[in-house]
């Protein structure tokens, strides 16, 4: 039985092969996208790929300069070629959470001016509903107990993230909070009543953005594509 760490790193590998010289890449965040981010910086040094990346997380960045990738800001580009990220769930209509690594306003920044928007994942993030993974909502710091106690008067379990003790802070200087529903009956009205929420800055939920899901299984690494 291979472990997952062998299995995270083949469908990084594979998402490597999307990748082609001249194109805008979108780096992501995570446990399986760390290993997608290690293999375009082995064919940068030992292939001589020319790519620019674009990173997702402050994390990624130190990851790919030292792996000698180009980077430049989002803001630089016009569009992204392919991006390769993690997922913390996904259904079958492809609508996912996102930022259990905390980057989720950064990597959907990244996502949307993509062309070809790819998730890489261990087969236990495949699920039949959302929900079961909290779902992180990204809110600015000034009225964040407001907000707080919206979620808690809605009934979604609201915590806020914690890091060493202290409030997390995201790379853009955000809170998170995570809230727990258990099961999302409707992600796409929950995101556009999220968004709607003064306050709010951006929410885990990414519906309906990605076109395809490599999966690291037992059976091997396998390719789901949206229709």
């Amino acid at each position: 039985m291979q472990n997952m760490d062998d299995l995270k790193k083949q469908a990084g590998v594979k998402a490597a092969q999307y990748v082609k010289d001249g194109m805008v890449v979108g780096l992501g965040t995570g446990s399986t996208a760390y290993y997608f981010v290690a293999e375009i910086g082995r064919r940068v040094q030992e292939e001589g790929l020319q790519v620019i990346g674009v990173t997702t997380s402050s994390r990624t960045t130190a990851q790919a300069q030292s792996l000698g990738i180009p980077l430049k800001s989002v803001d630089e580009i016009d569009s992204i070629d392919v991006t390769v990220d993690g997922a913390d769930e996904v259904d079958r209509d492809f609508n996912g959470i996102k930022g259990g690594g905390g980057a989720l306003l950064m990597e959907k920044i990244v996502a949307t001016p993509t062309k070809d928007y790819i998730w890489v994942v261990d087969e236990s993030k495949l699920v039949e509903t959302l929900g079961a993974f909290k779902l992180p909502v990204e809110v600015v710091q000034y009225g964040a107990e407001r907000l707080f106690r919206d979620f808690q008067a809605k009934g979604y379990k609201p915590a806020f993230r914690q890091k060493d003790g202290q409030r997390f802070v995201t790379d853009m200087k955000n809170f998170i909070i995570d809230l727990d529903l258990g099961v999302i009956e409707n992600p796409l009205a929950l995101g556009q009543e999220l968004k709607a929420m003064t306050g709010v800055v951006e929410h885990g939920l990414f519906n309906g953005m990605v076109n395809k899901v490599i999966v690291a299984g037992q059976e091997g690494v396998k390719i789901l594509e949206s229709h």
